[in-house]
This record gives structure tokens, C-alpha cells and sequence, in this order.
């Protein structure tokens, strides 16, 4: 459902991409844009849907997932507040290439192709800015082939536990200090995102916390020691392979 008492254009400029945008311009970008509620498990697009705007999470949360021809899941990507998706396809005007779901309540912003080409064409730095995120997201799914093609299970699973972290000193320092992480969604999804299964996911998370590196609370983990956990061989978990 449209919600008419929320200010597009004031929440605009929120966003990085529409940093330092004029107000008249915010107002045409408005005008070219809706937001809906939608509800956990709403789906928002499929394969094959014309792709003619591109989508801004205002709140929740939502998976960007393939299925198999057998039916089997595996999620691309998770979606967070601020977070953005379907740039490229709105671009290319392309049909989607994967599926869209809310997997919490989740507010929705969703901004017209045609807005944006408008916007596009007359301001250069708006322009570079929507460049500078397509780019992010290509970096990111590079970096994505990289983990699955290079890095074992455990790998992968610490660098989700890790990321966005300050980095440890180099040369390992003193024991860092705990920090609390929580999993901002299902233990599940996070393995299908990571491209392994379930019971692989919370075996490496036993292992870990075998070996005192992390604790774990349902989806509350605590790193112990961050540094170390940073600094750990795969091998020494015992753990090998993608866990499919």
C-alpha cells in the first residue's frame, strides 16, 4: 500500500545518492516515486518482470534470491535500510534476473526510470553519484565470486562476522576488545547467502565457539577477541569446503 504522509522528498537526501541534490530536484525525483508497506514474505518482483524503476529500503529488510530448476533457494542478497537495488536493470531495461522478497515488515521506495534519466541529464554530479553505486555493486558481487571460487566455508563465514568492523592491528596487538553482532536475519539465510547449507553454517559457528573465539546467543554473537578471530587459518577449525 501507498503511504501519502511520508515526505519523499525530505527523506531523499538521506540517501548518499542524493546528497547535495537541489530541492526542485528532489521534488521532480519525488514526484517520479511511491512508497509501499509491505509485509514479511510480500513479494516484490520476479524473473521475467520489465524492470522500470529502481528500489531504496526506507525500513526492513528484503532478499534479492534465484530459485533452481528443482525449486532450491539461494539468496543473492540482502537488502538493508538505505540499501538500494535494480539499478542496472532500470538502466538496460532489462526483465529482472532474479526475485524479490520482504523478509520483515518493510517499507519500500521505489523511483521511476524515466525521473531519474531526467535528473540525469541535467545534473552531472547526480549522474557520477549513480555511477559510483553501480560501481559499489559490481565491486561487490566480484568480491562475492572471489569468496565462493577462493575462500573455504570458515573463510566466508568469518568475513561476514567481521565486516563492517574496524580492522585489527596488523601485527595482532593486544586482545581486541568483545564486540556483539547480530545476525540481521535468519541463521538459513545467511548460509544460502554465503552459498552453503543450514547445518554447515551453525557447525562453523560451534567451531568457533569451541575454540572460544566467538559466543553465540541465538542470532546474538559475540566476538571475543576480534583480532584473533581475524588473523585465524581456516585449517585450524577443521572445517573444508562450501558446506553444499
Amino acid at each position: 500500500m501507498d503511504s501519502p504522509s511520508f515526505d519523499i522528498a525530505r527523506y531523499l537526501p538521506l540517501l548518499p545518492l542524493f546528497h547535495e541534490v537541489q530541492p526542485a530536484e528532489l521534488a521532480r525525483l519525488a514526484q517520479g516515486a511511491r512508497l509501499r508497506h509491505l509485509a514479511r514474505g510480500k513479494d516484490i518482483f520476479h524473473v521475467g518482470d520489465l524492470c522500470t524503476e529502481f528500489h531504496v529500503v526506507v525500513s526492513g529488510q528484503l532478499k534479492l534470491f534465484a530459485l533452481s530448476p528443482q525449486g532450491q533457494e539461494k539468496i543473492i542478497e540482502i537488502v538493508g535500510p538505505g540499501g538500494s537495488c535494480a539499478e542496472a536493470l532500470m538502466f538496460l531495461q532489462r526483465p529482472y534476473i532474479v526475485n524479490a522478497q520482504a523478509l520483515v515488515e518493510t517499507a519500500l521506495l521505489s523511483i521511476s526510470r524515466q525521473a531519474v534519466i531526467h535528473e540525469i541529464e541535467c545534473n552531472r554530479e547526480f549522474c557520477m553519484r549513480m555511477l559510483a553505486g553501480l560501481s559499489r555493486r559490481l565491486h561487490g558481487l566480484i568480491s562475492d565470486v572471489q569468496a565462493y571460487a577462493l575462500q573455504s566455508g570458515v573463510q566466508r563465514v568469518i568475513g561476514y562476522l567481521l565486516r563492517g568492523l574496524p580492522e585489527t592491528e596488523p601485527d595482532g596487538g593486544a586482545p581486541g576488545k568483545a564486540i556483539s553482532v547480530t545476525l540481521p536475519v535468519s541463521k538459513a539465510a545467511i548460509a544460502s547467502r554465503l552459498s552453503m547449507t543450514p547445518e554447515y553454517f551453525s557447525r562453523v559457528l560451534h567451531e568457533l565457539e569451541s575454540q572460544g573465539l566467538i559466543a553465540v546467543d541465538r542470532r546474538e554473537i559475540t566476538i571475543l577477541d576480534p583480532a584473533r578471530l581475524s588473523s585465524l587459518p581456516a585449517a585450524e577449525t577443521g572445517s573444508r569446503g562450501s558446506g553444499h
